[in-house]
């Protein structure tokens, strides 16, 4: 069952690089990293679970979540113009 699971969140993730890479928009690119780091995110915990070690794995997931964050907000400050 976790290896269907992942293999859909493969897709999807499939699916949003796809968006990243042919959005019309700067905002429909930002969605799709947005979604593709959150599907990683889901993609690192269940392997921890199909590894048999899951606590190992979200710590990872939760490092990559933080990275994640920091990065989403330094590109909105980056699109949002140079106002303080």
């Amino acid at each position: 069952m976790i290896i269907a699971i992942m293999m859909a969140v493969i897709a999807v993730i499939g699916m949003m690089l796809q968006r990243v890479f042919q959005g019309p928009t700067v905002y429909d690119r930002m969605n799709g990293l947005g979604v593709t780091g959150t599907d990683t995110i889901l993609l690192i915990i269940l392997f921890g679970y199909l590894d048999g070690r899951p606590e190992m794995y979200v710590d990872i997931a939760l490092s990559y979540a933080i990275l994640g964050f920091v990065g989403s907000v330094i590109i909105a400050k980056y699109l949002g113009g140079k106002d303080v």
